[in-house]
């Protein structure tokens, strides 16, 4: 009886996991690459990092993005380079001035240690470098990002020339070997193909700060609403959340259009990070917070009963079951990382698929309990 029981709570977890898949991940296959080449400067663009402590990070990071193709006929940047300093104590400062001096659109912000906050963590520096912001058109990333290439810059702004009001792109990590730096990778990419499907289904609920577009006014709203400062992180998720409709937001996943950031060196302060990511999912409205807590149900359930009923039931069955499952999850994957640029993933497929339960049981508290981390 109880083997029976079991076997049908299988057998649906596999049909919801393959619900999931079809409903809204297939959607995967139809996703837009515009291409920045086709899509000259239309308009003036501010471009805002905030760096607490980050002066490794920009001398090595910003000259790639002072350099990007978004200029007018005469060569003159459409686009400026606001970073806000917020009370760094190693030499960020002395960087941004040497910079400055090489880069006429680049210039900086400083918050003082002593300076009162009206935002908690990030966001207090995030708005700073807003209300600085001579552009109604805004690309956010984090200092420890470069792009993939000369034209992320257009091909992220491109669809607000089109009336988007929101862009949300993909922040890559760089390869690294190790299994470590193989999960990352591909928890990143799952993240991706969960929240750009979501999108293309007309239910936005996240985005990456290492890599996202919107206009002043968009942020500006996001910045009002009183859930805005309930936690010290979580401002793209935040914005996404208040702002985002079926129609204002678009994803782009054009190659050219990606940000490269290095992954954590260990569990320990990957899992740190994370705890902070993901604290920020309560937020998110009730109909997202069921569809994404059903499917991490079902994928926790799917693998678990398969090993407990591979000693009770007919092995062969179960294994058929399976594999028709990992069929359709692996071809969407082998899709998405095609798209991404990360070929080095397939040979990961099962023992990340494995371990994404694993993750889930380790962090999922984190979406319930208070976030006390801060802005570091």
């Amino acid at each position: 009886m109880l083997t029976s029981v079991l076997f049908w709570l299988f057998v649906s977890s596999i049909a919801i996991q393959c619900g999931y898949a079809l409903y809204f991940f297939t959607r995967i296959f139809n996703l837009p690459r515009p291409s920045a080449n086709d899509m000259p400067p239309s308009r003036h663009v501010s471009v805002i990092i905030c760096a607490k402590n980050e002066a490794r990070n920009l001398e090595q990071h910003l000259p790639a993005i002072l350099a990007q193709r978004y200029s007018n006929e005469s060569g003159k940047p459409m686009y400026e380079v606001i970073v806000v300093n917020d009370a760094s104590d190693d030499d960020t400062e002395a960087v941004l001035y040497r910079l400055e001096q090489q880069y006429s659109h680049l210039w900086h912000v400083t918050i003082g240690k002593e300076e009162p906050r009206l935002f908690k963590g990030k966001k207090f520096a995030l708005g700073k470098g807003v209300a600085h912001a001579r552009s109604s058109w805004l690309l956010l990333t984090d200092a420890d990002c470069a792009p993939s290439s000369e034209n992320w810059l257009g091909a992220m702004v491109a669809p607000l020339k089109k009336g988007k009001e929101i862009v949300a792109g993909y922040g890559a990590h760089r390869f690294r070997k190790g299994f470590l730096n193989a999960f990352v990778r591909w928890e990143t990419m799952h993240t991706f193909l969960q929240y750009s499907t979501y999108a293309m289904a007309g239910m936005p609920y996240m985005a990456v700060g290492r890599n996202l577009a919107c206009t002043k006014d968009i942020f500006l709203k996001a910045q009002q609403s009183e859930i805005w400062n309930a936690l010290p992180s979580g401002d793209d998720d935040l914005l996404i959340r208040i702002c985002a409709t079926e129609t204002n937001t678009e994803i782009v996943a054009d190659p050219e259009a990606f940000t490269f950031s290095d992954t954590r060196a260990t569990w320990k302060e990957w899992l740190r990070q994370k705890q902070r990511h993901i604290s920020t999912g309560k937020f998110y409205k009730k109909r997202i917070q069921n569809l994404l807590a059903f499917y991490a149900l079902a994928h926790a359930l799917s693998w678990i009963l398969f090993f407990i009923l591979m000693y009770w039931s007919d092995w062969s069955i179960l294994f058929i079951i399976m594999m028709m499952r990992c069929a359709i999850y692996w071809t969407i994957w082998q899709t998405t990382v095609l798209k991404l640029k990360d070929k080095k993933l397939f040979r990961w497929f099962l023992f990340c698929d494995i371990g994404w339960m694993v993750y889930n049981f380790v962090l999922a508290p984190y979406i319930f309990w208070k976030n006390k981390q801060q802005w570091r």
